[in-house]
């Protein structure tokens, strides 16, 4: 029987082998047709605006913008929309064709092939233009010839959609920097040259695991660029409780990532006697001293992401979903109709809340809901410790050495990364619960949610859980080591007394995985499974050469990392 899809990008994917029937995330096969057209159009870009570059002919900062937002789109739980993706799919042929005829005015040699010289159609001879629906049925043929199966040698194709998804992490870094007018023109080349070259190269497996740590390297300089990005914009988080109480005043709830989208609405809602209130990612924007200013930025309410079924059918007013993770809601959820989009997600059916041409947008219908709803039902009434990025953890710093060598603290455990719904990722907070007192866990991500709340205590005034923020503020947890590693005058990260614990998810995970790689980091456990995009073969390889393992039980694993 012919699979009807293949896509197996996210740590929860059926059978731990590939979705084929139907996305586990409730991706169905059309839309993950779309999605492989959109990164068929992205190589192609890629494949011409790289040639071009070689021969030092610009290439408009739209391309960069488009591949970015493309890859962004296309990470797991963003998207769902397909008119949404068929509209990005359109204008990415647009724009490859339009540097195709760039290039061949300048004389710049191209590639002969699919990704570029596949033409999408059109035109048709009955209605001289092609109507949405034809056009849909011919990307879905073709996407069963463009997708990830199309590299049929197992370990080459393992070892190219690993860098396929450290790119698309890398992208949602560089995104989020855009949208506070951060860029970076070396990394967006690289993100295309890179496509480019899985593409038209015949790199073997070697050039390949080398172009798996060269896309780490430019992992951590997109992270440094978004860590400058906000913490230019909104100051360096700082030590903060935030309350999971809810008021009396109707609300507005904001997921996702994207810090400057919270902002437009905070500015916007300031004056409606609405509050906002943040879900899952966005807990850290309550750590940022300029969005703390807003009085009625209230609290945090739910858990992570895989709760919204639950949490948003309580919360009683709209929801902004600014990025991923979005779990379709149930044809008869009650929350349904109050949920919007924005950025790079989108799901039918749902207002989409579009940028102008200088990237403002506006959250008028969102607040006027809000006004009409009644105020949140209460799901908590505690407190949750975090922002302890970089800046934070630097001003700990004589006290966090004085700890290490009076023995206070024997081991710091990152436990950084997702959380996500297999009951398997109850071993997080087992783990948590069974480690030493004298051990303190550094983490950013949603995968705190798993024991951010267990009452850890501290160690000589420090917390024994150090959140750094989201994933988007990993880079902190780089910086932290490479700090603690220069004031230990210590010759190698790895002989830090630092043992590494991820759990992982989606693809934003995997170019932290990937830049953790490229600084030399050894020894990484990542769970609560392998992904199932590495191979047998590169699994052993990147087992044998960087240590990477998977994880057993709580108990086990403590005796293995910590005693």
């Amino acid at each position: 029987m012919e699979s009807k899809m293949f896509c197996y990008q996210c740590q929860e994917t059926a059978k731990g082998t590939g979705c084929t029937v139907a996305g586990m995330c409730g991706k169905q096969p059309s839309t993950a047709a779309m999605m492989d057209i959109l990164m068929f159009v992205c190589r192609g870009i890629s494949v011409v605006s790289t040639a071009m570059r070689k021969l030092h002919v610009p290439v408009d900062k739209e391309i960069d913008q488009f591949v970015d937002d493309a890859l962004f789109s296309t990470i797991t739980n963003a998207n769902f929309d397909e008119a949404s993706l068929l509209k990005k799919i359109q204008h990415g042929f647009a724009l490859r064709n339009r540097l195709i005829k760039e290039a061949d005015r300048r004389g710049v040699p191209l590639s002969k092939v699919d990704e570029v010289e596949w033409c999408e159609g059109t035109y048709c001879n009955a209605c001289g233009e092609e109507r949405d629906h034809q056009r849909f049925e011919r990307y879905e043929n073709k996407a069963r010839e463009v997708g990830v199966l199309r590299t049929e040698n197992e370990d080459i194709r393992s070892l190219k959609e690993l860098i396929t998804y450290g790119l698309k992490g890398m992208a949602a870094y560089i995104e989020h920097a855009r949208r506070l007018n951060f860029t970076d023109a070396e990394v967006d080349a690289f993100i295309q040259q890179t496509l480019s070259d899985i593409t038209i190269q015949n790199l073997t497996a070697e050039g390949l695991v080398d172009l798996v740590l060269e896309t780490g390297r430019y992992g951590v300089r997109a992270m440094a660029l978004l860590d400058k990005a906000n913490t230019e914009t909104y100051g360096h988080p700082q030590a903060s409780t935030v309350s999971t109480a809810v008021g009396q005043r109707p609300g507005i709830l904001v997921s996702g990532h994207d810090l400057h989208d919270l902002e437009q609405l905070l500015k916007q809602s300031f004056a409606s006697e609405v509050d906002i209130y943040t879900h899952g990612e966005m807990l850290p924007a309550h750590y940022y001293p300029l969005l703390k200013k807003y009085p009625h930025l209230k609290g945090n309410y739910g858990n992570s992401w895989h709760h919204q079924r639950k949490d948003f059918a309580s919360f009683n007013g709209p929801i902004l979903m600014t990025t991923n993770c979005i779990v379709p809601p149930l044809a008869d959820s009650p929350y349904r109709s109050r949920m919007f989009t924005t950025g790079p997600t989108g799901y039918p059916g749902m207002c989409h809340i579009q940028a102008d041409a200088y990237g403002n947008k506006d959250f008028s219908p969102i607040i006027q809901l809000a006004k009409q709803c009644p105020p949140p039902t209460p799901i908590g009434n505690g407190t949750i410790v975090g922002g302890f990025a970089h800046r934070q953890v630097e001003l700990l710093a004589d006290k966090i050495v004085e700890a290490v060598k009076n023995g206070a603290i024997r081991k710091f455990v990152v436990m950084a990364g997702c959380d996500g719904r297999m009951p398997e990722r109850n071993y997080y907070t087992q783990f948590a619960q069974l480690l030493p007192n004298d051990c303190v866990i550094l983490t950013a991500g949603c995968a705190k949610y798993r024991y951010n709340r267990l009452g850890l205590g501290n160690i000589q005034g420090i917390p024994r859980v150090l959140d750094a923020g989201q994933c988007n503020d990993s880079y902190s947890l780089a910086l932290t080591t490479m700090r603690l590693r220069d004031i230990l005058q210590l010759d190698d990260i790895n002989q830090l007394p630092i043992v590494y614990n991820v759990a992982w998810y989606e693809q934003k995970a995997v170019i932290v995985l990937l830049a953790l790689l490229s600084l030399g980091v050894k020894d990484i456990h990542l769970g609560p499974t392998l992904p199932a995009f590495l191979s047998p073969h590169v699994a052993q390889v990147l087992t044998e050469r960087f240590g990477i393992g998977t994880i057993t039980t709580a108990e086990e694993d403590i005796k293995r990392m910590i005693l």
